[in-house]
């Protein structure tokens, strides 16, 4: 029997628990379930938030948290799966932006936490005790890595920038 390796039950435990609470929130947005608004009301929320179209919008942000949650509990495509969720939460910190950091105000600083800690788990890895490790690293690849966080930070980068220019009025009068 292999001796225990508590950096990888470290990251087991990171993983389940960044990405259940991921899981949860995406769930609200989705289903409605743990007190959530479900789509269609999350999607008339992004709209008044100024993420358009709202219910895209809805779906992509649920999807990001519910699914890149899911993978970082399974260990399974860590890459995507820190990318993805980092990116759903760079939307959250641009809502949250403007009350400053701390959450107590109404700030970034939870859903700038979250993001920060998927990123972090898909860059190093899911460790041994995933299904990553399990599969031989078939959805872990070197490459995937890169083109991952790349994608989703072009991705963050433009919904956000999108929705900064429909506060200001200036994206051709969706705002």
């Amino acid at each position: 029997m292999s001796r225990i390796n508590r950096r990888d039950l470290a990251l087991l435990a990171l993983r389940a628990g960044t990405g259940a609470v991921l899981m949860a929130h995406g769930t609200q947005k989705l289903f409605g379930w743990f007190g959530g608004g479900g789509l269609d009301k999350t999607a008339a929320a992004m709209e008044h938030m100024g993420f358009t179209p709202g219910r895209q919008s809805a779906l992509a942000a649920g999807l990001g948290e519910t699914g890149g949650g899911a993978l970082l509990v399974l260990g399974l495509a860590t890459p995507a799966a820190g990318a993805a969720a980092a990116g759903a939460m760079a939307g959250a910190v641009s809502v949250h932006a403007p009350a400053g950091f701390f959450a107590q105000a109404g700030g970034y600083e939870y859903p700038a936490f979250l993001g920060f800690t998927a990123a972090a788990i898909g860059l190093a890895g899911a460790g041994r005790y995933s299904l990553d490790h399990a599969t031989g690293h078939t959805f872990d690849q070197r490459w995937m890595l890169g083109l991952a966080f790349a994608g989703s930070a072009a991705a963050a980068a433009a919904v956000v920038a999108k929705r900064a220019r429909g506060q200001r009025g200036d994206d051709g009068g969706s705002a």
